[in-house]
Formats: structure tokens, sequence, C-alpha cells
């Protein structure tokens, strides 16, 4: 085994909510989501993997031919009320505080700054690991991630774009983590 954790964060591939642009709930993955998923990124070798408790992400997970275990901390962020909702269905005051105001959820769910400290959380677990982790999650999980790996403020969440079926790759040496691109 090597020296550092390589942590692949694969975000899962299209749902029906993603490309019509809703808040999500426990959809499946879309045909088109299936069939990206079978023209997938080469993953490589993998020790440990990981997926959320969703059934989009179980899904992807099984698409790459990942034995992944289910882990809630990867769970999709929680929108509350807003969820199934398209941004037309939200209040927009209600939208400006949450795009604005990291550490409000007038959703009822989940803030931002509850998100991060919840990813922050689970990537404290993995520091220990060694080896080549893949985890199938959420691009607002992923989000979490790169703030955490780049010690950034919440607020900087919404500058984050994570496509479908993308890969992000985190690295942690000793003491931080950092982001890699390939």
């Amino acid at each position: 085994m090597s020296e550092v954790v390589r942590l692949s964060l694969v975000s899962h591939a299209m749902t029906d909510a993603t490309a019509a642009g809703r808040f999500p709930t426990d959809e499946a993955l879309s045909p088109l989501g299936h069939r990206q998923a079978d023209a997938t990124v080469e993953l490589g070798a993998v020790d440990w993997a990981y997926c959320g408790p969703e059934k989009r992400t179980r899904q992807t997970a099984e698409l790459l031919n990942l034995s992944a275990t289910v882990d809630r901390q990867l769970a999709d962020l929680d929108f509350g009320s807003w969820r199934g909702n398209d941004l037309a269905g939200v209040r927009p005051a209600d939208l400006a505080v949450w795009l604005t105001e990291p550490a409000q959820a007038p959703h009822g769910g989940e803030s931002v700054v509850d998100l991060v400290k919840r990813v922050r959380r689970w990537m404290d677990g993995l520091a220990p690991m060694r080896g080549r982790l893949v985890a199938v999650t959420h691009p607002a999980v992923i989000r979490a991630a790169v703030l955490v790996a780049l010690d950034a403020p919440p607020k900087s969440f919404w500058r984050i774009d994570i496509a479908p079926l993308s890969r992000t790759v985190l690295h942690f040496r000793g003491q931080a983590w950092t982001l890699r691109s390939d």
C-alpha cells in the first residue's frame, strides 16, 4: 500500500431532476445517466469504495463495477421542503438567503455550513487509511470536500461546478488534503 490516501470523488450520473433543474428526491438514474456511466471514466485500482445511500449513487457505483459500501455521511445535501421542486417553486427571497448565507437553511433542511462539517468529519475518518479510495456521491458533497481540502470558506460553495459523472481527486499526505488535477 502507498503512504498516501488517494480519494477519487465521483459525482453520480444524470437524473431527471438534474436535467430539469429540480431539487432531487431519491430518484434513480435517467436513461442518459445509464449511458454516461457505461462510457465511464477509468478509475484504476481501488482499495475501498463508498457511495451515498441514495438510489442514484448506488446505481452509479454499480454501473462503475464498484462493490461500494453505503456511507450515510456521503448523503446529498438535505433540501428539506424544497425536495422535488424546481427553482420556480421556491420563494426568490428564500433562494437568495440560501445562496448568499451558507449558515442558513430556509428550506428547513441542511445548511451548507452543516454539510461542510459533515463532510469534514467523514474526511477526517479517512486520514488514517492508506491506498486508493473511491466515493460515488453528489455534487454538493464534492463541493464541500473541495472546500475542506482548500480550507476555503463556505461562501465559496456555489463557485464550484461539479458535472455529472465527473471525478475530483484529493490526496491526504501527513497533515493536509490537497486537490489534484488529472
